[in-house]
């Protein structure tokens, strides 16, 4: 059983972790931190970009000295391969320090075995210390190299009554201003921001963050097709953040930025274009999409997470959130576990994964 210190070490490991959502793909977020022989924290420190240093090296420099003979405190398995950067396993050796505790092991083959190295080495090694805080923090990526595909949160906002929009098709706003820029967030921490055609045509989205400093731009993607959602001079074609327009391997336009896929009923492969975005270092997606776009990634099981805004209105009458999704009776209806409940301005913000997953 984990010791209080180890506890409280690690959950401030995974706090450090969280700072590097956004700005890591495609390598994970990882969060450490290293007490020195007295148990004292001297030394912290996170991943903070794809090819700089590894969050083992900034915490050894913050402790310099005061590591020998110490405990590092690592959210995921110290890495056991030379890329971008050295091997961590090497470095937290070579540093002197005594005592390894880390949340997950690492599932990537090329990364894996720090543990065993450390061993090898004379360190001690404490594996699954928070590991469900640690992974919640590291879904996106821990999904993308267990299944290789993106991990997929859908997000949408309605009334309480479940319209996203009223009969006339209006929706603006239906969520508070404290909603809206928590969504920004949620774009800053993915890599591509996915939306349809019928958003496309009605709202002639953006989809670029906004308020969120030092964002890294998400991919925003447009799923269209037919090829004529998306008109020259839309918002999504400036250059504020790179955009790619999924359309149908037949459909014809003068678009750049296009791929193709193959279609699926009325709309194309949810599968073929989550391999097109991992193909292009897509680790973690925010669908935006309407109705139809978000009840045929269901259809897909394409969906990992559902955070939905609910605001205290009533409707009566207008789309839902969630169209045609495959589900015929009561019996195949996709269960939820919510992982949390929020107050967001006037709304409630609730998470939810796929009971089970």
């Amino acid at each position: 059983m984990a010791q209080q210190a180890d506890i409280t070490a690690m959950r401030r490991a995974v706090e450090l972790a969280a700072r590097g959502l956004g700005s890591t793909s495609p390598n994970p977020v990882v969060g450490c931190v290293i007490t020195d022989v007295s148990g004292h924290r001297v030394g912290e420190g996170w991943h903070q970009r794809a090819g700089g240093p590894h969050a083992e090296v900034h915490a050894l420099r913050e402790a310099g000295v005061l590591a020998r003979g110490g405990t590092a405190y690592v959210t995921l398995e110290p890495c056991n391969h030379t890329g971008r950067t050295g091997p961590c396993a090497q470095a937290l050796t070579e540093a002197g320090i005594s005592r390894v505790v880390y949340a997950v092991g690492d599932p990537n083959p090329q990364a894996t075995g720090g543990a065993d190295t450390l061993r090898a080495a004379g360190v001690e090694v404490v594996s699954g210390v928070l590991a469900d805080e640690a992974e919640a923090v590291n879904i996106a990526w821990l999904t993308s190299v267990r299944h290789g595909r993106p991990f997929v949160r859908w997000k949408y906002a309605a009334t309480l009554d479940g319209r996203i929009a009223a009969a006339d098709g209006t929706s603006r706003w239906i969520t508070s201003a404290e909603s809206r820029a928590d969504v920004h967030r949620l774009r800053a921490e993915a890599d591509a921001v996915v939306v349809g055609s019928g958003t496309a045509r009605a709202d002639d989205p953006h989809l670029a963050v906004r308020g969120v400093d030092a964002a890294v731009q998400p991919l925003r993607v447009v799923v269209d097709t037919e090829a004529t959602a998306v008109k020259p001079g839309a918002r999504i074609l400036d250059d504020a953040a790179p955009t790619l327009i999924a359309i149908a391997e037949d459909a014809e336009t003068a678009l750049p930025d296009v791929v193709r896929l193959p279609r699926a009923g009325r709309g194309l492969s949810v599968p073929a274009l989550l391999d097109a975005l991992h193909a292009r270092g897509v680790r973690s997606v925010l669908l935006e999409g309407g109705p139809t776009l978000a009840g045929a990634f269901v259809a897909a099981g394409a969906v990992d997470q559902v955070v939905g805004y609910l605001a205290p209105v009533l409707l009566g009458a207008g789309p839902a959130a969630l169209a045609d999704a495959g589900i015929g009776t009561i019996t195949e209806a996709l269960r939820l576990d919510i992982t949390d409940i929020s107050d967001i301005g006037s709304d409630i913000r609730i998470t939810a994964t796929l009971k089970g997953a």
